[in-house]
C-alpha cells in the first residue's frame, strides 16, 4: 500500500508535534534545549517534501 504525499505530510506532521509536545511536558527539558529542538523540528518539517521523494525514489529503486 502506497502513502500518498499528503497522508506522509499528515503523519510525519503529527510525529513531529508528539517530539513537541512530550518535550514541552518533561520537566527536565531545559527550555533552551526546548527552543533548540523546536527549531531543528520545524526546519525536518519545512523538508517534508523532500523525504518523501528520497523514500520514494527508494522505494522503486527496491522493487
Amino acid at each position: 500500500m502506497e502513502m500518498t504525499q499528503e497522508e506522509f505530510d499528515a503523519n510525519y506532521t503529527q510525529a513531529l508535534d508528539n517530539v513537541l509536545e512530550a518535550m514541552a511536558e518533561n520537566p527536565e527539558v531545559e527550555v533552551e534545549r526546548f527552543y533548540s529542538m523546536t527549531c531543528i523540528l520545524e526546519n525536518l518539517r519545512y523538508f517534508s517534501p523532500v523525504w518523501y521523494g528520497l523514500l520514494q525514489d527508494a522505494a522503486k529503486k527496491k522493487v
